[in-house]
């Protein structure tokens, strides 16, 4: 005799979780409203209390040792919150204190003064972070949907969503180029010759490629995205442009360190 399985047939509209647990009481399958996610994510901004930072500092962890289990949880999260993106800032927060911590850091290695210093740490999180952050993720968010979506799979990308894979794909670069690259500045990438820019423009090659590897991860974690490849499609010459860069000498470190100053003077 055949047997009928009694339980529901599972919806396409987003991705099973691999989870053991059932989706918690209040679960609603309806998605709010992007308005009131942003309220909701806002609101929590700045209730430290309410944060889990072990988890956000675990994430960071991953996004170097194995990107991929960091999308996973986005995948539980939609199954039990009906949203992609995080609810909790706990990540963006940790993240911002990472990068404020960092810039000034890098800002006293290149012997900035103090009023120099504050100039230059507000440039980097308000404009290299925040700013660009938003303009990227709108970018990213647009192209998405209007290229990559997958017809009749349901649902749009959120762009709460697009802006946590730039954080996340921000992260690895931050810690390559504004602390690994510290240690090494006073000794080797300040002076010129060839070692020097081998290792700067190894740096920033690692920096790139681990941008846009993350980003491909975040897109191809979505059903409602087809092609997410085309995020790695930079790579070959990307390759080729480190090549060309080693050819002709040119220090992609001091390049930033000179526009860092001309941009505080």
């Amino acid at each position: 005799m055949m047997k009928y399985s009694t339980s529901p047939t599972p919806s396409t509209s987003f991705p099973r979780s691999t989870s053991p647990l059932p989706a918690p009481a209040n679960y609603q399958p309806t998605t709010a409203s992007a308005s009131v996610k942003r309220y909701k994510y806002m609101r929590r901004l700045f209730k430290f209390n309410q944060m889990d930072f072990e988890f956000a500092a675990w994430q960071m962890v991953y996004l170097f040792v194995a990107p991929q289990k960091v999308f996973r949880n986005f995948n539980y999260r939609k199954h039990t919150k009906s949203q992609f993106a995080r609810d909790d800032p706990a990540f963006l927060v940790l993240l911002s204190v990472w990068l404020f911590l960092s810039s000034i850091c890098f800002a006293l290695a290149m012997g900035l003064d103090w009023s120099q210093l504050a100039l230059f740490v507000l440039f980097v999180v308000f404009v290299d972070f925040i700013g660009a952050g938003i303009i990227v993720s709108t970018i990213f968010w647009y192209v998405s949907n209007k290229y990559l979506a997958v017809d009749g799979a349901g649902g749009d990308v959120e762009w709460g969503y697009a802006f946590d894979v730039h954080i996340n794909a921000f992260f690895p670069p931050l810690s390559l180029l504004h602390c690994f690259q510290i240690l090494l500045f006073n000794n080797l990438l300040v002076h010129g010759g060839f070692l020097s820019c081998l290792v700067s423009n190894s740096f920033w090659l690692a920096s790139i490629i681990y941008y846009l590897y993350i980003t491909f991860l975040g897109y191809s974690n979505l059903p409602m995205i087809k092609n997410a490849r085309v995020f790695l499609l930079p790579l070959p010459a990307l390759v080729l442009a480190f090549f060309g860069t080693l050819i002709a000498n040119w220090n992609l470190s001091h390049m930033l360190m000179n526009f860092y100053h001309y941009r505080v003077l």
